[in-house]
């Protein structure tokens, strides 16, 4: 079972990124998925969720709502974050993860099983 996740890079304040997140050795539909971020310093902070199964639940972060997208292709095993408006905080190693968490904790990292290796953003202002 493998997760690779790439797309990150460095950007300017008010730019955008897409990462991408792609499975292996699992069907990445049978779980949920989840893009995490940790900055220097700081606590892992779950970003964006999607639910798996047939009916999907998507949930984000106060701090990146309205700005970010999680969307996946279950065909491709893969998922993705398309991030918009970016600011120098969020400046982080993002990482994707698989798992399956309760729905009143959709982001707490303990529920994720499968995780890549992460990818660094920068965005410098």
């Amino acid at each position: 079972v493998q997760l690779q996740a790439s797309g990150g890079g460095l950007v300017q304040a008010g730019g955008s990124l897409r990462l991408s997140c792609a499975g292996s050795g699992f069907t990445l539909g049978n779980f949920a998925f989840a893009w995490f971020r940790q900055a220097p310093g700081k606590e892992r902070e779950g970003v964006a969720y999607s639910s798996g199964g047939g009916r999907t639940t998507i949930v984000y972060s106060d701090s990146v709502k309205g700005r970010f997208s999680i969307s996946r292709d279950n065909a491709k095993d893969t998922v993705y974050l398309q991030m918009n408006s970016l600011k120098p905080e969020d400046t982080a190693v993002y990482y994707c993860a698989a798992g399956r968490p309760s729905t009143d904790q959709p982001t707490k990292p303990a529920f994720y099983y499968y995780w890549g290796q992460g990818t660094q953003v920068t965005v410098s202002s």
